[in-house]
């Protein structure tokens, strides 16, 4: 896909920690944060949000407290049956698989999170 995008595009593999995404990938660092593959450049610095500490803290902070008020104010269960992007979260609950891609990595049965919740 690299090739049908402009020359000077810029792709931010902000998961290159966890092996990346996208198949061109590769760690860089910050004394060489670049390269370019079809003329398209690549930004691959592991850990990024450590060059900004402070800011990133912040901004952790401000996406992930609602999500905390929520399952305080309301429970976990009731939490995540009424937030699907807090349920997406769950991998495991009584036993059950609730996260299809790990059930199918490990060849184990998936049970939908709404089912399990319910």
């Amino acid at each position: 896909m690299l090739q049908t995008m402009k020359s000077g595009a810029v792709l931010v593999d902000i998961a290159i920690d966890q092996g990346g995404c996208f198949e061109t990938s590769h760690p860089t660092s910050h004394s060489a944060p670049t390269y370019v593959v079809d003329g398209v450049v690549h930004y691959c610095v592991a850990n990024m949000p450590a060059a900004v500490a402070r800011t990133s803290t912040f901004a952790l902070n401000n996406v992930t407290l609602p999500f905390t008020i929520a399952l305080a104010d309301k429970g976990w269960r009731k939490a995540l049956l009424e937030d699907p992007h807090l349920r997406n979260g769950l991998n495991i609950y009584n036993d059950q698989v609730t996260c299809q891609p790990v059930a199918e990595a490990h060849e184990l049965s998936y049970a939908a999170p709404e089912s399990v919740l319910a």
